[in-house]
């Protein structure tokens, strides 16, 4: 087994600072009791879809470049995304393939462009976006069908496999990990690296309740994510070899880093990912930093949010 050499010192402190410790004080009152009662459909999907659209419309810093992209393939299809890139963000560097969250149900391009800044800005490297189609409307397989779709674009574009890495938040945690076991299904070479922000990534949502007894997430209850796995599955079984990412054979899998939140109810997946990686001979970190909710790392303002994103850079950025 062969762990990774970590480029710096792991930056996860003893304890939370305290805006961060006001921030979870503030979601467990306000956000969780509203995301207890959400349902993945009608207005109420669409009126978060539109609340987490509008943090694109927060102006980034005059570094950073936005623009759109698409391509189309008679092989796979067609592919739409978003490029950002801040000032030194050089192609020569890598390239960085995002795959954002949002239960697969809402989150797009523009509401995670300023995670993408922080991410190009820590790596040196341009981002890109792709706009995977969301469920219900689009079950599985769409968005992982897209995904895979994306990165052969990059790979038709020019950009060599060992030049890619993949990032994945929340659900698009577990759509990164699953392009990596579809790239070796295919037979498709496999990126440099991949990195995790709390990735959700056992559909079955198995251990979520007795995590929550255990430390009541303040942003998500274990209800949400069965409900949003329920519209993006439809009939579909969560077994399903494909979607069991846990599950899948991890060798010849990229070195990889796995941030989550010991606050939340999902770090028992990133722990059991971490466990499968390992157990395969990959190359691996995990990180749970106290405290903090899912995917932190969104939250700039925060130093927890600010030390993990350039740790996060400083991984993707290494040559191994």
């Amino acid at each position: 087994m062969t762990e990774l050499v970590s480029p710096r010192t792991s930056p996860v402190p003893e304890r939370p600072s305290a805006p961060s410790m006001r921030l979870a004080k503030f979601f467990g009152r306000n956000i969780r009791p509203l995301a207890e009662l959400w349902q993945p459909r009608g207005a109420q999907l669409f009126a978060l879809r539109q609340c987490a659209d509008a943090a694109g419309f927060i102006r980034l810093p005059r570094s950073a470049q936005v623009w759109p992209a698409q391509a189309r393939s008679a092989e796979y299809g067609r592919v739409r995304g978003h490029w950002l890139r801040t000032d030194g963000a050089d192609p020569a560097n890598g390239v960085l393939l995002h795959l954002h969250g949002g239960g697969f149900v809402f989150g797009s391009p523009r509401s995670h462009r300023a995670l993408a800044f922080q991410l190009s800005k820590a790596s040196g490297m341009p981002v890109f976006l792709p706009d995977y189609r969301r469920a219900p409307e689009h079950p599985y397989p769409a968005a992982p069908d897209d995904c895979l779709a994306a990165y052969r674009m990059l790979l038709d574009r020019g950009v060599p496999a060992e030049r890619i890495r993949v990032v994945g938040d929340s659900a698009g945690g577990q759509l990164a990990a699953g392009l990596i076991a579809d790239l070796a299904r295919v037979g498709l070479p496999m990126p440099n690296a991949l990195a995790l922000y709390s990735p959700m990534l056992d559909l079955t949502c198995a251990e979520l309740d007795e995590l929550d007894r255990l430390i009541r997430d303040p942003f998500i209850p274990p209800v949400a994510c069965r409900r949003v796995c329920a519209a993006y599955l439809r009939s579909v079984d969560s077994t399903d070899p494909r979607l069991d990412v846990l599950a899948a054979p991890k060798a010849g899998w990229p070195r990889t880093l796995i941030q989550a939140g010991g606050a939340e109810c999902l770090r028992g997946d990133a722990a059991r990912m971490a466990d499968s990686l390992r157990a395969a001979g990959i190359s691996v970190e995990l990180q749970v930093w106290p405290g903090q909710i899912h995917v932190f790392q969104t939250w700039a303002n925060l130093p927890e949010a600010r030390s993990a994103n350039r740790y996060t850079g400083d991984f993707l950025s290494a040559t191994v």
